[in-house]
Formats: structure tokens, C-alpha cells, sequence
């Protein structure tokens, strides 16, 4: 250029053009063929693999191939959104931080902001006109659940991971009384339906049940052929009254609880059944219960949650001091700092989430502060400060596009953006323990640890908070990053004791770490600076007793275990399609052994098969506690 020699320039930088893209087309084979080849498509996916993707097709590939273009688009607006806020050397270094590992930006192959809990009054008063749709409002119970499944579809193209509807049963419950009186549930048995059929009123919401549960099941072509992440809340009476208290319905009326309370039974019920048939992974459920005095409030709600743990169900459970918090994903816990109800927003204390996630490996950073001589409390505090203001560009460009009008969800009021968290996220943390040398069990040493780490990320949520942003930290449930940050610290050379990270306050694998050990490491003082939540997995054997899972109730209480499942695997028959809710080694039904089990990979159920090799690995690897059905739990 500098000798005028234009044209041989052009044709040289032509020239490197056309290699450069050579190459990333040759890279796009050589990812298809790989894909095409993988096992399964957890396994063939490069970079966020999760097991809800249960089949492997031309769809599922299409929705691989561009992944690698949304992290760099995603890398390239977030860093200039850091240098115009804080200078090009704090955006050099988040790319530094990210690049070797010691943060992961979570859902950076989606430009859509994380989960969220909605509120659905936008849909019962205006349908989904305000959010691109062109439905009309439910007018009665048919258009409900058909309306209810085409606006889920569509708030989950607009989200990159959960939604969750707390109010659906209330909803559904107030068209059913619109049809059949509001002692529907005292006559359920009462033939209504003039058909052939001649279906009894139970009947016709248990069709209304199965409509929306096997449709919301389905892939989605608009989440890469994967099914919505679908969550939904039940409630006992006096978490009920807390949130909903002051909720009208468009024509004034207030939702009932004698009918909801049955309905919520119901569904129950139903879905627990329903499992044994085939296999439905959403919706996750969780049991939101108030705690007073050592045990659950509603003695009544605590008996029917034990019967149905003893029933075989798998469901999450919720226990508060108050009912400050809905879970919008399988553990991620958002406090609602208003329950009050408004006509413009529609909400009712459920319209919350978080907008985005940012993960700190723990290990890596705590074992670099230690090579270093670093104290790693400063270290973990200057990073997690940076994480802050990545947290804020990242808001900042999600203002950015709702002013554009891209963010309908937002304007239309499903989601209040003034109660979205950005959230900080911890992985590693148990594995950072061991490299220091603690024992991770309910000891002094390893609790003040937890505290220490945990509350730095606090206090900076807490100093970074606005009248316009909140912060909270929640311990990620890592299907994805917990095996990639185990193979990348062993690659540089970090101490690594296992091929995943935990996700938990426990090493999963555990053998000497029983039932109320893991209740008690998921204990108030383990969590009570994971204001973003983390959820105990509690790895059974074989079910326990309807009085057992009571008596867990109280232990749960008293410890302040605040959000905890059972999974106990469940077999299935690849030859006769049975399901069992018992781990068996053979189909009770033909006696093949050819089977497969579901269980969850983190929050959510799915076939062990779907699993990425990885995670089938560790899977196989966790402690299953066997306990015997008579033996007495106690607290």
C-alpha cells in the first residue's frame, strides 16, 4: 500500500479473506459431521448442552450452527457497552477473566435475557396482541388452555431459559367456575358433557390437564427443538393469601381458595399418574409452604406434600419464613419486595426473574490467589466487583433494546423489569474447600468458609444495588459449565478432584454424607447469602414413607433448608415402554433388561440416555441413600 501498489494489495488481503472463510466453513463441516456422529445431542453439541434436547435432527443441528456467531455478536456488544462505561482497560480484562476461565457468561449462544416468573393478567385482559400475537382474550375454558399453551410457546421464544406461570391452577380454576359454579369441586363426579361421552366434570379437567401438559411437552421449533423450560407454583392457604390477597379477576371477583386448593390436588394427582404412562419432563413443580415454629404452617398442606413424596411424585418444595420468593427456574429464588396487585402490570408478586447470569469458578480463583499470594477473600472480591459493572453493561444494553421496542414482554407487563435480577453465580465453590483442606462436612471450619466467600458476593450486591437494579447470587445448577470448568482447570493445571463441579454444599458422590447431613449443609447458615437460591437434590434409593417425608418437612424447617427435592430414579422399558417410579434393575411388566432411568441432571427429569457423556458419567458416579421404610427419621 505504502509503495501505491493498490491492486496487489487488494488482491492479498482478497486473498486472506477467502481463507479465512474457508476455514470456518471447513470448521462448520467438521462440526456437522461430529454432530452427526455424536451419541446423543447433549453429546454433540459444543457449547451448551443440555439434556431437554431428547432427539437428534436436522433441526436440532440447524440450531447448533450459528451458536458460535451469537457468543461473539454477544462478546462484541457487551465489551463496547463496558468501554463507553468504564474504559477499554476493565472490558480488557473481562474478556481476560472469561478466556482463561475464571467467569463463564451463562446462555451467551441466546440474545435474549434469562427466565423469568410472569404474571399473566397482560393475556386475560388484552390476549397476545401486545406481545405480536393476534389471540383474543380466554373467554371460557376451552380457549383458556388452548390460549394459555400458544402464549407459554411465545414468552419462551423471548426467553433464553425458564417460564414460570405461578398463577396458571388460579387462572384455570376461575374458568372452570365460569362454566360449572363455584362448587364445581363438590360435584366432579356430575355428568356435564352432552357428547357421546358423557364425561363427568373431573373428567373434563383432567382432558384440560393432558391438553396442556402434552402440548407444553412438545419440541418447539423456536427453542431448536427442544421443549419450553415450563415451571409452576402450588401454594398452601397462607402462602396463597399472602401473594393473592388483594387479586381481582376482570369482573371483580376474587380468586377462591377452596376450589383452587382442590384443583391443585388434583393436578397433583393427575401428573403423578400421568408419569407412569410416559415421560414428561414439565412442568417443574415446586410447593411454596410457610414455616412457623420449627414445622410447616399449614398442617394440612404438610401431610398432603409427605403423601405425595410417599406416592412417588417428584417435585420441588419451597419453605419460608414468609412469602418472600418464587422460584422462576428449577432453583434460581426471587424476593418480591411488593405483593401488592396493579390493573397496569398485572402483578401479583409473581412478576419477576432474572435478566442475566455470570458465573464465578471459584476454584481457579482461589487457587490462583493461593499460587500468587494473594489473600483469596481479595481476589474473589475484585473479581466479583468487575462481574458487577459486566452485570450493568449487560442492563444497559438490555434498556437499550427495549427503548428500541424489542423487548415486548417488558412493555407489555408479563415481566417487570424493575424486579429482574442481575444474578451472580457460583461454581466450584465445594471443590475451592477441598483444595484448602477443609472437610466438607457441617463443621465450623468449612461453614465459616461458605459465609466468608458467599458474603463477599453479597456485600457487593448489596453496594451495587439501585432503585433501578437488584443483584442476588444463586448457586447455578451447571449442567453445562460444571464439567467444562472441571476440564479446564485440569488442563492448566489446577488441583481437580472430580470430572464435574458440584452443585451443591456436599460432593454428590458422598457416600458417609446421610439424608440430614444434606439437609444440614443446605442449612441456613450454608445459604443464607445465596439470596438467588440453591436447591438440594437429595439422592434417594427407594421412596420413603408418607410419615418419613413429614418428618423431613420439620427437619427442613428447623434447619432452614429452604428449597429441596427427592429424586429417587425412575425405570423405564426401552422394550415395553413401562414406567416404574421404583430404580429397578429389570421391567417388572415383560422382564427385560433392557432399561433406561429418569432422573434429574439438574432441576429437571429426563432419561439418563439424554444425558451428555459426561454428565451420564457423574450421574452414575452420585450416592443414592438407602434407607429403610420403617426406620424413624430423626431431626
Amino acid at each position: 500500500m505504502a509503495e501505491g501498489y493498490y491492486q496487489v494489495a487488494k488482491a492479498f488481503i482478497l486473498y486472506r479473506q477467502g481463507h479465512t472463510e474457508d476455514r470456518e466453513t471447513q470448521r462448520r463441516l467438521d462440526f456437522m459431521m461430529n454432530y452427526v456422529q455424536a451419541s446423543n445431542a447433549a453429546e454433540g453439541s459444543k457449547f451448551d448442552a443440555n439434556a431437554n434436547v431428547e432427539h437428534k435432527n436436522i433441526a436440532t443441528l440447524i440450531g447448533e450452527l450459528p451458536k458460535q456467531g451469537f457468543i461473539r455478536l454477544n462478546r462484541r456488544l457487551l465489551t463496547e457497552r463496558i468501554k463507553s462505561m468504564y474504559g477499554k482497560e476493565l472490558s480488557d480484562r473481562y474478556m481476560q477473566l472469561l478466556n482463561q476461565h475464571f467467569i463463564y457468561k451463562n446462555d451467551e449462544t441466546n440474545l435474549a435475557n434469562y427466565c423469568a416468573s410472569i404474571t399473566m393478567y397482560p393475556w386475560l385482559i388484552g390476549g397476545t396482541k401486545s406481545i405480536g400475537g393476534n389471540a383474543t382474550p380466554p373467554r371460557n375454558l376451552k380457549s383458556f388452555c388452548g390460549g394459555f399453551i400458544n402464549m407459554v410457546f411465545m414468552v419462551s421464544s423471548m426467553l433464553s431459559g425458564a417460564c414460570a406461570t405461578p398463577e396458571f391452577l388460579m387462572y384455570m380454576n376461575y374458568f372452570i367456575e365460569q362454566e360449572y359454579g363455584d362448587d364445581y369441586y363438590k360435584r366432579a363426579d356430575e355428568v356435564v358433557d352432552l357428547s357421546l361421552k358423557h364425561r363427568t366434570i373431573d373428567r373434563i379437567i383432567c382432558d384440560c390437564f393432558q391438553q396442556v401438559v402434552y402440548s407444553l411437552n412438545q419440541p418447539s421449533g423456536a427453542r431448536n427443538f427442544q421443549s419450553v423450560f415450563w415451571n409452576i407454583s402450588y401454594y398452601d392457604r397462607y402462602y396463597f393469601k399472602s401473594l393473592f390477597e388483594n387479586f381481582r379477576f376482570p369482573n371483580g371477583e376474587a380468586p377462591h381458595w377452596e376450589s383452587l386448593d382442590w384443583l391443585q390436588r388434583r393436578f397433583m394427582r393427575w401428573f403423578n399418574d400421568e408419569r407412569t404412562r410416559t415421560v414428561l419432563t414439565f412442568p417443574v413443580e415446586t410447593m411454596a409452604l410457610l414455616a412457623e415454629n420449627g414445622d410447616v404452617k399449614d398442617k394440612e398442606y404438610g401431610d398432603f406434600t409427605a403423601q405425595m413424596y410417599a406416592a412417588g411424585h417428584s417435585f420441588f418444595t419451597y419453605i419460608s419464613d414468609n412469602a418472600d420468593s418464587l422460584s422462576s427456574c428449577c432453583r434460581l429464588r426471587n424476593e418480591i419486595t411488593d405483593n401488592g396487585f396493579s390493573y397496569t402490570l398485572g402483578a401479583g408478586g409473581v412478576s419477576t426473574g432474572s435478566k442475566s447470569v455470570l458465573t464465578i469458578n471459584l476454584n481457579r480463583a482461589i487457587q490462583y490467589a493461593v499460587r500468587n499470594n494473594i489473600p483469596y477473600q481479595a481476589y474473589i472480591e475484585d473479581v466479583v466487583d468487575l462481574m458487577h459493572k459486566v452485570q450493568l453493561a449487560y442492563n444497559e444494553n438490555l434498556k437499550n433494546l427495549q427503548e428500541r421496542g424489542m423487548l415486548p414482554l417488558f412493555d407489555a407487563g408479563y415481566i417487570n423489569i424493575g424486579r429482574q435480577y442481575l444474578t451472580i453465580g457460583v461454581n466450584g465453590l465445594v471443590e475451592a474447600a477441598e483444595f484448602l483442606g477443609l472437610e466438607i462436612k457441617d463443621t465450623p471450619e468449612y461453614a465459616h468458609f461458605v459465609q466468608e466467600v458467599l458474603g463477599i458476593i453479597e456485600k457487593l450486591n448489596k453496594q451495587y444495588r439501585s432503585k433501578d437494579v437488584m443483584f442476588n447470587c444463586e448457586m447455578i445448577p451447571a449442567e453445562n459449565v460444571g464439567v467444562k470448568h472441571a476440564k479446564w482447570d485440569r488442563e492448566d493445571g489446577y488441583v481437580v478432584p472430580r470430572d464435574c463441579y458440584n452443585s451443591y454444599f456436599y460432593i454428590v458422590e458422598d457416600p458417609t454424607n446421610n439424608v440430614l447431613d444434606r439437609f444440614r449443609l443446605h442449612g441456613k447458615k450454608y445459604i443464607e447469602h445465596l439470596t438467588g437460591g440453591s436447591a438440594l437434590h437429595c439422592n434417594l434409593e427407594e421412596h420413603l414413607s408418607e410419615a418419613q417425608y413429614r418428618q423431613l418437612l420439620r427437619v427442613a424447617a428447623v434447619e432452614g433448608c429452604n428449597y429441596f427435592t427427592f429424586n429417587i430414579p425412575n425405570t423405564v422399558c426401552n422394550d415395553c415402554g413401562h414406567i416404574d417410579k421404583r430404580y429397578l434393575k429389570e421391567c417388572p411388566c415383560c422382564h427385560s433388561k433392557n432399561v433406561d432411568y429418569l432422573t434429574r441432571v439438574i432441576g429437571y427429569m429426563k432419561r439418563v440416555s439424554n444425558f451428555s457423556e459426561a454428565r451420564q458419567k457423574e450421574a452414575s458416579r452420585r450416592f443414592y441413600a438407602r434407607m429403610r421404610s420403617e426406620a424413624k427419621v430423626n431431626d
